[in-house]
């Protein structure tokens, strides 16, 4: 049965009244809300009850927090299409956002135990590990580490990694991305990944996995990608 207005929680009355607002434009993608101390002034209640509407938007992806500056409404999901050939570059670029891509990390390690098998790799082989971080619009929305191989991409760390992969392969090795196995479900952000995109440990992320190949049909690298829930939708047409 739904409750009445004067029998409704406060915070889902104002949950109620800010979404309104995002959904008739008054707020839009992109727009800072007021501080919690100026929501609290605004609705004359406590800074609980408006910490509790907050958590409610945010879980339902209407808006997402930025450390140390606020709330803000969420831009549009970037939509994914798994059946086309495209990287992460070109889907912002396609959808008119800006992407940037930063390298976190880049070494030489022996073979995770979950990358085993995906790259047919015995133990003790090594392997690329890159952890880099995903932008759009200057706002971070996937953690990625990827796993390379020597054999295809040797010296593979001294080239420019703050960008896109895709084209690092084919300008410097003529290696292009011809076809992926991807699987993908709702997980728990990590730390590693939560540290990285200013989240709290535990809330909700899309994990992608992908294993690539190249126009050779040859196994190329294998991705782990952590996104935003809010950040994200996969789009396929059947024909």
């Amino acid at each position: 049965m739904k409750l009445s207005a004067d029998e409704a929680p406060q915070y889902l009355l104002i949950k109620a009244q800010l979404q309104e607002k995002i959904q008739n434009g008054s707020l839009k993608c992109g727009d800072k809300l007021p501080s919690e101390r100026e929501l609290c002034a605004i609705f004359n209640t406590t800074r609980v009850t408006i910490r509790e509407s907050l958590a409610q938007l945010e879980s339902s992806g209407a808006i997402y927090r930025s450390e140390r500056r606020g709330w803000f409404v969420t831009p549009e999901r970037l939509w994914l299409d798994p059946t086309q050939n495209t990287n992460f570059h070109k889907l912002c670029l396609e959808q008119g956002r800006q992407p940037k891509t930063v390298l976190l990390d880049g070494k030489v390690i022996t073979v995770p135990l979950e990358a085993m098998e995906p790259l047919k790799l015995q133990s003790f082989e090594q392997i690329y590990l890159l952890t880099r971080l995903r932008f759009a619009d200057d706002r971070p929305v996937c953690y990625c580490e990827n796993h390379c191989l020597p054999a295809r991409v040797p010296e593979l760390l001294r080239h420019d990694l703050n960008g896109s992969l895709t084209e690092v392969y084919e300008a410097h090795f003529n290696l292009i991305y011809t076809s992926m196995h991807l699987s993908f479900y709702p997980t728990a952000m990590p730390a590693q990944a939560a540290q990285a995109l200013g989240v709290t440990v535990g809330r909700p992320a899309l994990l992608l996995q992908r294993l690539n190949y190249d126009q050779h049909g040859r196994i190329l690298d294998y991705d782990v990608e952590y996104w935003r829930h809010d950040s994200l939708r996969i789009e396929v047409d059947t024909l």
